[in-house]
């Protein structure tokens, strides 16, 4: 959400910050709004002042033993006009906080310009891509050729991009978690939560879900949002209160289920995990200091990385340009593992810093001791990390000649011992 008196005080800039997410500039049209809305509460409140002296003169009146009939008939006349004046101030401020809601977030000066994804910059590589002497198999041939994966089950159950584990690699995915979830509140030093699925609006507009991608979401038929990610929950604790900053940061994580419609994502990774309606993910949320954002941004990251390095997945962190920056975003890094069955780097995190944006949209501030005002916290999120894509870069790259997979070293105390999954 965005604050109307920044856009005031210097339009050039925030139109140009549109204008780097290839958006057209919008300050003359916002500001216009909002000099109407300005408008209509001076009228109101000069209104409630004239009111307020009539009242004043009526009481005289009546002390008087006049007749205070003409005065109270104008009363009634100006009671009229002034709550349609207030109805007119109220209409312009819902649609000025409906254009801003509608605009993203601006992007950091750090953030590489660019056209598309393919702009996006890569930051720093860990690990060697795996030299096969096969031909190295697809998540979900993999999957199927040990008969753990069944992707016709889950659609007679639930429809497409839903998927039935079977066995060891339902085990696995419940080791990956369990791992994920052990490592971020050891060594990453997150508290764990265990939130809420189903959420009210209002907090999907404080991550700025909603409005704008509504179709993206699932909804219930008592007006509640099952959560894409725990991203929503997380970061709406500190939803309409103010934080002492003795206590940032605040770093909290959750293994949870995820939802999504994927509206947008037609005839895109129809085959296999990579793109599901339901998945488990570790998110990791962070609430700060506007001051730490920046390194904890990076502390955050780097916490997403070590994941993968004890899973020994190869990967790549990429700094994300600005055409391909989200939403709510200022800016974000991508962790995307080597998947040798399509001989590519997918994104398997996401680490973001979203800055005052998603705090002014959920009134989330924070205060020094002895301090009488307050300030908005930063947030930041990210995939610590998505549970079905690591299931996929560890089946991708820890595949044998044989067809069974390979279990890595921090994985099996978690699945009894088993060092190594193979069809039966």
């Amino acid at each position: 959400m965005h604050d109307i008196r920044r856009i005031r005080e210097d339009a050039a800039a925030f139109d140009a910050a549109l204008v780097r997410r290839g958006l057209p500039p919008s300050a003359e049209t916002l500001l216009a709004l909002d000099q109407r809305r300005r408008a209509s509460l001076t009228a109101f409140e000069q209104m409630q002042a004239a009111r307020n002296a009539l009242s004043k003169r009526i009481g005289q009146a009546k002390g008087r033993g006049e007749d205070a009939a003409p005065l109270l008939a104008e009363a009634a006349q100006m009671g009229e006009a002034i709550a349609r004046e207030e109805a007119e101030a109220q209409r312009l401020g819902a649609e000025l906080d409906a254009a801003l809601a509608g605009l993203p977030n601006v992007l950091d000066a750090a953030v590489p310009d660019g056209a598309s994804e393919a702009d996006n910059v890569e930051l720093r590589r860990w690990g060697t891509p795996r030299e096969f002497a096969w031909q190295p198999l697809q998540h979900f041939e993999i999957g199927e050729r040990l008969g753990l994966m069944d992707f016709e089950a889950a659609g007679r159950i639930a429809g497409s991009r839903f998927t039935v584990l079977k066995g060891a690699l339902a085990r696995l995915e419940r080791a990956l978690g369990q791992f994920m979830l052990d490592r971020q509140t050891g060594e990453g030093g997150y508290t764990e939560v265990s939130p809420p699925l189903l959420v009210r609006e209002a907090a999907l507009f404080g991550t700025n879900q909603l409005p704008k991608f509504a179709e993206d979401q699932f909804r219930t038929t008592d007006g509640r949002w099952l959560i894409p990610t725990a991203e929503v929950p997380l970061t709406n604790l500190v939803r309409e209160i103010v934080v002492d900053e003795a206590t940032l940061p605040m770093r909290v994580t959750a293994l949870t289920p995820c939802f999504r419609s994927e509206a947008g994502a037609a005839g895109r990774d129809t085959r296999g995990m990579l793109r599901q309606h339901q998945f488990m993910k570790v998110e990791l949320v962070s609430i700060t200091r506007p001051e730490d954002s920046e390194a904890e941004h990076e502390r955050m990251t780097a916490c997403a990385e070590a994941v993968l390095q004890a899973l020994e997945i190869p990967y790549r962190v990429v700094d994300l340009c600005s055409a391909d920056v989200g939403f709510g975003a200022a800016r974000t890094f991508d962790i995307e593992a080597w998947l040798p069955g399509q001989g590519a780097y997918r994104e398997i995190s996401s680490c973001s810093n979203c800055r005052d944006f998603q705090a002014r949209r959920m009134d989330a501030r924070c205060r020094a001791a002895g301090q009488k005002g307050t300030r908005f916290v930063h947030t930041l999120n990210g995939s610590g990390i998505a549970v079905g894509r690591a299931l996929i870069a560890v089946l991708e790259n820890h595949q044998q000649e044989d067809g069974s997979v390979a279990i890595p070293e921090v994985l099996r105390p978690y699945m009894g011992g088993l060092a190594r999954i193979a069809a039966a």
